[in-house]
């Protein structure tokens, strides 16, 4: 990802609803200042991006990185984008010597389809924290050696 990006992915951020299109420039800085090991991708189709994803090393780990934010255009949704973007970072990451990324999600029923999304991609459900995000809903930590 490049400045240039950050219009078209607060874009898709307005258009998903993941998470407020005003926290990009501040979460991405550190990344294009060339000041954090963060990796930002972007899936590009004529010349459009079709989707983004932001992930992070684990503070404390050896080559553990957390995937924070992954996007895709909801015109672009189920036709494999996601999975490109997944496959692009795992590659990346490898490169850079990552043993692990880790997913984390709701327990909740709206979220039924992105745990799927995981299991389909060779994730492991590897841990669940009860409660977590608010009484009733769990995060689901899924798990992937690179």
């Amino acid at each position: 990802m490049t400045r240039a990006d950050l219009s078209a992915v607060a874009g898709i951020l307005d258009r998903t609803g993941l998470f407020p299109s005003d926290m990009l420039d501040d979460m991405a800085e550190p990344f294009l200042a060339g000041e954090a090991e963060h990796a930002w991708l972007v899936i590009v189709d004529d010349r459009e991006i079709l989707g983004f994803a932001y992930c992070e090393p684990e503070r404390m780990t050896d080559g553990t990185y957390n995937l924070l934010a992954i996007a895709v255009d909801p015109e672009r949704q189920r036709n494999g984008v996601g999975s490109g973007l997944v496959t692009a970072l795992t590659d990346e990451l490898t490169i850079k010597g990552a043993r692990i990324l880790l997913v984390e999600t709701s327990s909740l029923p709206d979220y039924e389809g992105t745990r799927a999304f995981y299991d389909g991609l060779g994730f492991t459900r590897e841990a669940r924290i009860r409660d977590f995000y608010a009484s009733g809903e769990d995060k689901i930590v899924f798990w992937k050696q690179l």
